[in-house]
C-alpha cells in the first residue's frame, strides 16, 4: 500500500512540475521579446528628458565660486538644469544659465570624440540619449545685462554698472581690489574690475561669473564679432539645483540684481 501510494503521489506530481516548467519558459521568452522594446523605450524617454526638460552637468571651474564648487583638484558640483523655463520667456539679470561657448570662447575647446568613424557615431548616438557627455563647450555664468542695455564698471564703490544703475550682487565675494583714492577706474594703476562701457545688442546676454578674480567671462571677449555677449540661441537652460555632492545639495537662487 505504502509503495502504491507513493508512486500514485509522483504519478499526480509530474504534470503540475512539467506545467510550472513550461509556464516559466514563457515567461522567460516574452520578457526576451519586450526587453529591447523597453530599451528603445528608456532611451526615447532619456532623449526628450535631456532636450526638452532637463539634464545634470558638472562644474568643470571655480569661475562660479562659491555658487557653484569646481575648484581644480576637487569634485565639482553637479547641477540640474531645467529647459522649459526659457521656452516661454527669456533668461532675466540674476539667472544662473548654462550656455554653449561661441567660437571666441571655445577656441582651447578639444573635441572628446574619436576619430574613428564607428565609434564616433556610437559616441553621438550615445549623447542624444544623455549616455555619452556632448561634444561642446558648456559653460556657466550668471546673466547681469541684456539686449540694449549698457554695462560698465566701476562706480565710485567698485560696483558694476547697468544704465548707469548700480548691482545687488551679495554673491561676489572674490573680486579684484577696488581701493577708492589709490586704485580706481581713473587712477595711473586701475583697477582691474574696470571695463566698458559695453551696449549688448538685442538678443544677447553679457554674462559673468560670481568669482570675479577667476572667470574667462563677457569681460574678457569685448572684441569679437559679439562684444563678448552670449545670444539666445546659446543658451542651453537655467541651473536650478546642486544635486551631489549631499554635502552641497540645495537650489541655486537667482539674484534680482537690477532691483526691478
Amino acid at each position: 500500500m505504502s509503495s502504491e501510494s507513493e508512486t500514485s503521489g509522483e504519478s499526480a506530481a509530474a504534470p503540475d512540475s512539467d506545467g510550472s516548467a513550461a509556464k516559466s519558459e514563457k515567461k522567460n521568452r516574452s520578457f526576451l521579446r519586450e526587453l529591447p522594446i523597453l530599451i528603445l523605450v528608456a532611451l526615447v524617454l532619456s532623449f526628450f528628458l535631456k532636450t526638452f526638460i532637463a539634464w545634470v552637468y558638472v562644474i568643470p571651474s571655480e569661475s562660479m565660486e562659491p555658487t557653484l564648487h569646481g575648484c581644480e583638484g576637487c569634485t565639482g558640483d553637479r547641477m540640474v538644469v531645467e529647459k522649459i523655463s526659457y521656452r516661454f520667456g527669456d533668461p532675466q539679470p540674476g539667472d544662473v544659465v548654462v550656455f554653449r561657448g561661441p567660437e571666441s570662447w571655445s577656441r582651447d575647446f578639444v573635441s572628446t570624440r574619436s576619430s574613428n568613424t564607428v565609434i564616433r557615431g556610437v559616441q553621438e548616438l550615445g549623447s542624444l540619449v544623455g549616455l555619452v557627455p556632448p561634444d561642446e563647450k558648456a559653460l556657466v555664468k550668471r546673466v547681469i545685462a541684456t539686449g540694449g542695455q549698457t554695462v560698465e564698471c566701476c562706480d565710485d564703490q567698485g560696483r558694476v554698472l547697468v544704465d548707469g544703475k548700480p548691482l545687488d550682487e551679495p554673491y561676489v565675494v572674490m573680486d579684484f581690489p577696488f581701493v577708492p583714492g589709490s586704485q580706481t577706474c581713473e587712477t595711473a594703476v586701475k583697477s582691474a574690475r574696470c571695463f566698458g562701457p559695453v551696449t549688448v545688442p538685442e538678443g544677447n546676454f553679457w554674462m559673468m561669473g560670481d568669482n570675479r578674480s577667476s572667470s574667462a567671462d563677457s569681460r574678457y571677449r569685448v572684441g569679437d564679432e559679439l562684444q563678448g555677449t552670449i545670444p539666445l540661441d546659446n543658451v542651453i537652460g537655467k541651473a536650478v539645483f546642486i544635486v551631489l555632492p549631499p554635502s552641497r545639495m540645495g537650489t541655486i537662487s537667482s539674484h534680482d540684481i537690477q532691483g526691478t
